[in-house]
């Protein structure tokens, strides 16, 4: 290992022996009281560092989910209701089609220039999108965006991985998913307002842009340059990655949400369409498995999915308490804002506002759990008790109608916060102190396709639940009022339709009655994510991680 005090050479690009390595499996790790670590930069830079990467990630977290509160003005504006739900959807799995080839990318390329470029196609989808003439655009730019997207994220956990010590990773950890929380929070709220503004939904997405120049002095100048493995050239580099299971891995991901979110909202399941997408999902699926199991066209150390993780019960299990606690926000999140909406009649901005008490206690619980982790140096307890605190917040939203209180809702957002929060980032500090080094850009890439590839798919599971269980819904309760189906669906939306507009007070009660039951269907999901913490968080080691307390 080489020495802490390693200067940094003339170049000014650092290699891996200039930064002392903490982890070595099947060893106590964060062993930094060995050799003290030095950051090779001035702490003031290192602060503004900081503030840039937590800037990313709230970008990050607000592109996520700015679109919940203006969908139907995008709509009114650019028609095609039966994509719609792609406006939602585009910019997740534009993220986690690239994760894993972004999390090999920064374990081998330089990673300034990786978290820059990666900036500027943040940017130049949010242009996209603000400029979309037609829905098909806005499409095309929320993917783009979600590819910028991820890169920033990652770039945030590849360099919080590089440039502090162990002792210090849960609380940069933390504040990572802070601020990424507190964008995902803040989305609808700003997109809301932008949306009944002069300005228009546009600078819901046109707003980045300013943003992003105001951070760009700090992201050109100030962020240090690592190379992580500066012998080789970039085409060599280029040459290494695994090309086909980068293919791959995105076509299942892609084809994965385009089959859940269409078939039953505008494919019928019986239908050839869907059937064939099916099949084409699931040999593409086989094909990944076997491609990377057998490392074809490729070798073991360059595959893109790290296979061997798969034989290590504890990042099994953080992937899937991870996996948990992201089910558990991205329902909430989506969720919470419409069940305001329809039960109590309030705006996009008033029904965002509602769910204060989802974001504070969330990012309170990710900082409080972050700052814990160390003190007290097991994981396993705070799955357990995230899972307990998931199934009670889901069983009570489960219980939800249209006469429940709306401080009753606040406790059960409460609860649910504190499901959520207490595992959302903790396993990227515990993950990266149970590898050896050369695999904690993997481990990184590992967890985050947990948390940002299961947040994609749980709201393409919620999406087709809420949308094939609604449109059901709908039809037994309004049966022989002569509605069509694209009135139905444009209900769902939170389209202006005949449905919820000018149909007299009777036929709007037992609509918004049977949206609520719908959410009862969505509600079932946190729940299950709930119970799936709670099992992980029993079958854990009962271990505890040498990760000490220490200042940032």
């Amino acid at each position: 290992m080489a020495s802490a005090e390693s200067e940094i050479s003339e170049s000014g690009i650092f290699s891996p022996s200039d930064l002392p390595s903490d982890v070595e499996k099947g060893t106590n790790p964060a062993t930094e009281e060995e050799k003290p670590f030095q950051r090779p930069i001035p702490d003031w830079q290192w602060f503004l560092v900081a503030v840039g990467l937590f800037f990313g990630a709230l970008l990050y977290g607000l592109d996520t989910t700015i679109s919940a509160s203006v969908q139907g003005p995008i709509l009114s504006s650019l028609g095609e209701i039966e994509k719609l739900a792609w406006v939602g959807i585009g910019f997740p799995m534009g993220s986690i089609a690239v994760i894993l080839l972004f999390g090999w990318c920064y374990a081998v390329f330089e990673i300034k220039w990786l978290i820059i470029g990666s900036v500027v196609t943040f940017e130049v989808g949010s242009a996209i999108c603000g400029a979309a003439p037609t829905m098909n655009a806005m499409i095309f730019g929320r993917v783009i965006a979600g590819i910028g997207g991820a890169g920033m994220y990652l770039g945030a956990l590849t360099y919080i991985a590089v440039f502090t010590p162990g002792s210090s990773r849960p609380i940069y950890n933390a504040l990572t998913g802070a601020s990424w929380g507190t964008g995902c929070i803040l989305g609808p709220i700003i997109g809301g307002s932008f949306a009944v503004s002069s300005a228009t939904w546009r600078w819901a997405f046109y707003l980045n842009l300013p943003l992003a120049a105001l951070m760009a002095p700090v992201y050109i100048f100030l962020f240090p340059k690592y190379n992580p493995q500066p012998d080789l050239t970039g085409p060599t580099k280029l040459a290494r990655i695994d090309w086909i299971g980068a293919m791959l891995n995105a076509t299942v991901f892609v084809l994965f949400q385009v089959v859940l979110t269409f078939t039953g909202s505008t494919w019928k399941w019986d239908s050839a369409g869907p059937i064939a997408m099916w099949i084409v999902f699931g040999v593409s699926l086989i094909a990944y498995i076997i491609q990377q199991t057998f490392s074809i066209f490729t070798t073991p150390e360059r595959r893109l999915f790290p296979v061997h993780f798969l034989k290590s019960r504890t990042m099994n299990l953080l992937f899937i308490g991870t996996a948990a606690s992201a089910t558990s926000l991205g329902v909430g999140v989506y969720y919470m804002p419409l069940l305001f909406q329809f039960t109590r009649g309030d705006s996009a901005i008033r029904a965002a506002v509602q769910i204060l008490p989802l974001i504070t206690i969330t990012i309170f619980s990710i900082m409080f759990t972050g700052g814990l982790l160390p003190v007290i140096g097991r994981y396993s307890p705070l799955y357990f008790t995230a899972g307990v605190f998931a199934i009670i917040a889901g069983s009570l939203l489960h219980t939800i109608d249209i006469t429940t209180s709306t401080s009753a809702i606040y406790g059960y957002e409460v609860l649910l916060a504190i499901g959520t929060g207490a595992t959302m980032q903790i396993a990227y500090a515990v993950s990266v102190a149970k590898v050896k080094q050369h695999d904690v850009q993997n481990a990184i890439g590992f967890i985050n396709v947990a948390q940002i590839g299961t947040l994609a798919i749980s709201l393409s599971i919620a999406g087709s639940v809420f949308q094939n269980r609604g449109f059901i819904n709908l039809r037994e309760a309004l049966d022989g009022y002569g509605f069509s189906e694209q009135d139905l669906r444009g209900a769902l939306s939170g389209a202006q339709s005949g449905v919820l507009n000018g149909s007299g007070e009777v036929v709007k009660e037992k609509a918004i009655m049977a949206i609520v039951k719908t959410l009862d269907s969505v509600w079932i999901l946190t729940i299950v994510a709930g119970a799936v913490s709670l099992i992980a968080g029993l079958l854990m080691r009962w271990e505890r991680l040498n990760l000490q307390a220490a200042g940032i």
